[in-house]
């Protein structure tokens, strides 16, 4: 079994677009007719470049290879260019090429990708949501109201989450790390506040923000929120600064999490050993892949450490974090946009994920699980040269406050 074609699908996602302004789907095909779909995560390039780049990886590196060969492919991309370091944009590529093997070798075998990777662990995987406004919510106010947010958890409580996040500390800037306005951490107390309030201890709250802080600024911040125990400060400072971020899990009483935007099991490692994080969240479809991320895990494992994938992405990277999830023993919960139950994402996989009262019930069917809808992603293309997800290049604004606005790209 060789492959032999790859097909590019570079989706735009629908309104009201969580999940970012577009998706990059893979779909490889075998010289025996077995097809594998796969997805690439927040590309830091172009729709039309990272097309080039994938269609580069693919040809370079994987062409006309067994997709057994997972690990052999992964060392040549790794290596690409006389580098042996990690390289987002093109770990990226090959993150999305990769599941797509693993979505064939399980359909190769009728079983599902986990399966061959050690077997189930975790035939129930407990889930979370962002908190995202509800239909009668005006969609501009609610990321800076309390009651507004206190309002959605309720309602994710009653559908069965026992934890839910939410981001109010904005602004990302391209600017780098910053001191919090005065403002900024008042609203994240009283968002706090009301949230748990509404919850009480039927969920977990989880503390979103993206690397914005300066080290100073983000031990001034978590150390305002410990009253309402959170179950993860996420990542506080820049990801490349990894001293920085083990100051602030040593500074602050709420457990730091980590991940999104690291790549292999390089990056990780950095983590691990500096005790910057027990928490990590990789992006499958950017951290390298499937078996990638199940050696990151088994590092994790090591240390204590659990694991948490991220979504912020489409449909087949959240059933490639589903395979991973149910196969290790360190996982504390996969990332879900909403339930997955409804709307384009569900759509683009014909609802093949089942999500219940809160948990993800592991797959049974072969390879990831799903059935992609290949006319549906044809009929709604991306033809703009966006990124998936940008930050703005103004700085925090501490005389009138700052939103974030859910990641939704226009």
């Amino acid at each position: 079994m060789k492959l032999t074609d790859l097909e590019i699908f570079v989706v735009g996602n629908q309104p009201p677009n969580w999940g970012g302004r577009y998706f990059i789907f893979v779909k490889l095909t075998t010289d025996n007719g077995l097809t594998g779909y796969g997805e690439v995560y927040a590309a830091a390039v172009g729709p039309k470049t990272m097309t080039a780049v994938i269609e580069d990886v693919f040809a370079r590196h994987m062409a006309g290879e067994n997709p057994e060969n997972i690990e052999m492919m992964f060392r040549r991309s790794y290596s690409s260019g006389f580098t042996q370091r990690p390289d987002p944009t093109v770990i990226g590529a090959f993150s999305g090429l990769e599941m797509a093997c693993w979505d064939i070798l399980g359909k190769a075998h009728n079983r599902p990708a986990y399966a061959l990777m050690g077997g189930l662990m975790n035939a129930q995987i407990r889930s979370y949501t962002y908190l995202y406004p509800l239909p009668h919510h005006d969609a501009v106010t609610f990321w800076t109201s309390p009651d507004m947010q206190a309002e959605t958890a309720t309602e994710m409580v009653k559908l069965g989450f026992t934890a839910v996040k939410f981001d109010p500390a904005g602004p990302y800037t391209a600017r780098g790390g910053h001191m919090p306005g005065m403002m900024d951490i008042d609203l994240s107390k009283r968002m706090c506040a009301a949230i748990r309030g509404a919850v009480g201890n039927k969920a977990d709250l989880l503390f979103g923000t993206h690397g914005q802080f300066s080290t100073g600024g983000a031990i001034r911040l978590g150390r305002a929120l410990e009253p309402y125990d959170p179950l993860w400060f996420e990542e506080p400072v820049p990801p490349d600064n990894v001293a920085a971020m083990a100051k602030v899990a040593n500074a602050v009483r709420i457990p730091v999490a980590t991940g999104e935007r690291l790549t292999t099991k390089a990056e990780f490692a950095e983590v691990l050993r500096a005790g910057a994080a027990n928490i990590l969240q990789p992006a499958l479809g950017r951290s390298g892949g499937i078996l990638e991320t199940k050696k990151i895990a088994a590092m994790a494992e090591v240390y204590n450490a659990q694991i948490a994938p991220h979504l912020y992405a489409g449909p087949v990277e959240w059933a490639a974090n589903i395979q991973l999830a149910a196969n290790i023993p360190n996982l504390l919960m996969v990332e879900t946009i909403g339930t997955g139950m409804k709307g384009f994402a569900k759509d683009l996989i014909k609802g093949t994920i089942r999500w219940e009262d809160g948990f993800i019930q592991a797959p049974t069917e072969a390879g990831l699980g799903i059935a992609f809808d290949e006319e549906l992603a044809r009929a709604n293309p991306y033809n703009g040269n966006g990124l998936h997800l940008e930050m703005q290049d103004a700085p925090c604004d501490y005389k009138h406050g700052n939103a974030f606005l859910g990641g939704a790209q226009d």
